[in-house]
């Protein structure tokens, strides 16, 4: 890693950790359905770990795609499903590898920031698989906080829109890298991987 890529992957790491990483606390919020989308809508954009898995994922996806269409889609469109399933696992009211959830969801940044960083290309299913499982760590955090809310349909809803246009922002920052220097995706990913590592550390 040259010496211009660690300065830039130091400041922006920094830029990240002098917020709160983990902000998985998702409430419903007045009394009405839209304002519980309204909140499900923003904790995304709130919470770093999230936002920053979001992003990179559609970020991987169009960095390493063959060509725009399904081949786009594969990573993305795993890990929500996946983030849906580990959402509605935990709104049953399940603490199934509860205790696991943290470490996943920063060990989703540093495989996230890897793949990145390393631009590798992986089949179509395998892809959704692996962003997948990590998904459904970010779902269970959510599921679990929602768990006996009435509004929680409505939030979790919110949640996944909102993933779904990160997931599409990160696709179409990708795309336009894709022509460009490889210095900023590659500095992105390190960022992200540093990040994952650093939170993986705090928790050890």
């Amino acid at each position: 890693m040259s010496s211009k890529l660690i300065k830039i992957v130091a400041l922006t790491t920094g830029t990240l950790l002098s917020s709160a990483a983990f902000a998985h606390t998702i409430t419903p919020t007045g009394s009405t359905a839209f304002s519980s989308f309204s909140a499900g809508f923003a904790h995304p954009f709130t919470g770093l770990d999230h936002l920053a898995a979001m992003l990179t994922v559609g970020l991987w996806s169009a960095l390493t795609a063959r060509r725009a269409g399904a081949d786009l889609l594969w990573a993305p469109v795993g890990f929500m499903t996946l983030l849906l399933v580990g959402a509605l696992v935990g709104l049953d009211g399940s603490h199934i590898a509860m205790a696991a959830v943290e470490p996943m969801i920063a060990a989703s940044l540093l495989v996230t920031g890897l793949l990145v960083l390393t631009r590798w290309r992986l089949p179509g299913l395998m892809a959704a698989l692996l962003v997948g499982v990590f998904a459904i760590f970010h779902g269970l955090a959510h599921g679990q906080e929602l768990a006996g809310h009435s509004a929680a349909w409505a939030t979790l809803a919110g949640m996944m829109v909102a993933t779904a246009v990160l997931h599409s922002a990160g696709m179409g920052i990708g795309w336009a890298l894709r022509q460009t220097s490889q210095w900023p995706s590659r500095a992105a990913g390190a960022s992200v991987a540093v990040l994952g590592l650093t939170l993986l550390a705090r928790l050890a």
